[in-house]
């Protein structure tokens, strides 16, 4: 089976070089070509795996692997010519899979694409199924961020993922500002208070697209419940 990989590469000679032995295995490659809008070429392309260079015009590769992250889970292999043990690091606590050294051999770079392809995709993948949350007839897909109502379906990023399946388990109950805070970031306490209302702002706005209005209410100052007016709706 062929994939489409994603090149995030400014030196076009190498960018080319690894689009070209990409291809040779029967793999799409697309190299970006606009590095100020990588997270829209991304979400155009939905790519099976991204390949990306550190030292970027406008920003770098841990702000677009970041940016990445709040969409997809697709493996990310950091490409740099910087070899210290920090910048390794980095690459994965921000969201890297693997990480090569400039200058390298393409034939590595295939082993390393063709390992990550195997454990996201192949050989080495999941065998359980896929995780659903359902209440009511609306399905939270948590692996594939997607929500489901009828004929309908939205997708959603990571953190409204997070954020629809806590409200779900919730059972039409309150789910308090704190709980929600921690599940969203994993320290929460430097995290602006207004970042969760944006996220409770974006997921009430995925919901209308399936047709659900004023379901996600607010609880002044306290948190937020999941009302199953939708049911309602339907009868």
């Amino acid at each position: 089976m062929g994939y489409t990989i994603l090149i995030v590469e400014d030196d076009r000679k190498i960018a080319e070089l690894l689009r070209s032995h990409i291809e040779r295995y029967g793999h799409t490659a697309a190299v970006a070509e606009d590095f100020g809008q990588i997270l829209l070429q991304f979400q155009s392309l939905q790519p099976h795996l991204v390949l990306m260079d550190i030292n970027l015009p406008s920003f770098d590769g841990y702000y677009w692997c970041r940016q990445i992250r709040t969409v997809s889970t697709c493996p990310i292999i950091f490409l740099s010519a910087r070899s210290g043990e920090m910048d390794q690091v980095m690459a994965i606590e921000n969201g890297g899979d693997d990480y090569m050294t400039k200058p390298f051999h393409y034939e590595v770079v295939m082993a390393k694409i063709r390992s990550q392809l195997r454990r996201a995709y192949g050989d080495y993948a999941s065998a359980t199924e896929e995780r659903v949350i359902e209440r009511g007839g609306l399905a939270l897909y948590l692996e594939k961020m997607e929500l489901r109502l009828g004929g309908r379906s939205v997708e959603l990023t990571k953190k409204e993922t997070v954020l629809m399946e806590a409200l779900l388990l919730g059972s039409g109950k309150l789910v308090g500002r704190e709980a929600l805070l921690e599940k969203l970031w994993d320290d929460y306490a430097y995290v602006d208070d207004n970042a969760l209302s944006v996220n409770v702002t974006r997921l009430r706005k995925k919901l209308s697209q399936l047709g659900i209005q004023e379901a996600l209410e607010t609880v002044r100052g306290t948190g937020y419940r999941l009302s199953p007016s939708w049911q309602e709706d339907a009868r």
